[in-house]
């Protein structure tokens, strides 16, 4: 009986110490996850730095963008033809956008293509209304080319079109029309019921 409880103390022992070895093992693609984290942080700080050139610097030339809106960009003139047309100018859409990126999970690699997720807190300051937020979901390819230099070939940014800010502003001004309609149609009434007593 001592023996036995001394075998398998044993076997627990080694057990363990192998899975603290290879729970240490180091990271192979760890200097690869650095400089994706720093393209993450520096496209962060490009989207809130309205820079549409540092954007499509961390561009493939034949990346494809798939937008919030679901317009399709293809290639950096695409990209950037698109931002002009959407920020900055008194006759784009949005004065400025601003966005808060996390990293949904640990990126996935294969060979020199890797691939990302994650989520965005957006701000959108439109010229034609007030300022509104967003919560998107965003994945990404992103290639190394052969200088070593990891650079996005797809983008893709999508959000809840059954659940969000905007949805919520709409039901809200139905409601508020409603209501409105609603007291309007009585006051109208009053009055077409005074004028008939005269």
């Amino acid at each position: 009986m001592i023996a036995s409880s001394r075998v398998a103390a044993l076997v627990a022992a080694i057990c363990l110490l192998v899975g603290f070895s290879w729970a240490q093992q180091p990271d192979p693609r760890a200097e690869d996850r650095k400089q994706l984290r720093a393209m993450l942080a520096e496209f962060e700080a490009a989207i809130n730095a309205q820079s549409i050139d540092r954007m499509v610097a961390e561009m493939d030339d034949d990346v494809t963008v798939i937008w919030l809106n679901a317009e399709v960009s293809r290639g950096k003139d695409d990209v950037r033809a698109y931002y002009g047309r959407m920020v900055g100018h008194e006759k784009a859409i949005l004065n400025k956008y601003l966005t808060k990126a996390t990293v949904g999970a640990p990126a996935k690699f294969y060979g020199d293509v890797a691939i990302a997720e994650g989520s965005t807190a957006d701000e959108f300051y439109p010229i034609a209304r007030g300022f509104f937020t967003l919560d998107s979901r965003w994945s990404t390819t992103v290639v190394k080319n052969p200088a070593g230099e990891w650079k996005i070939v797809l983008l893709h940014l999508s959000s809840n079109v059954f659940n969000n800010p905007l949805l919520d502003e709409v039901k809200a001004n139905i409601v508020k029309g409603a209501v409105g309609g609603f007291v309007a149609g009585l006051m109208l009434m009053y009055v077409v019921m005074r004028l008939r007593r005269r």
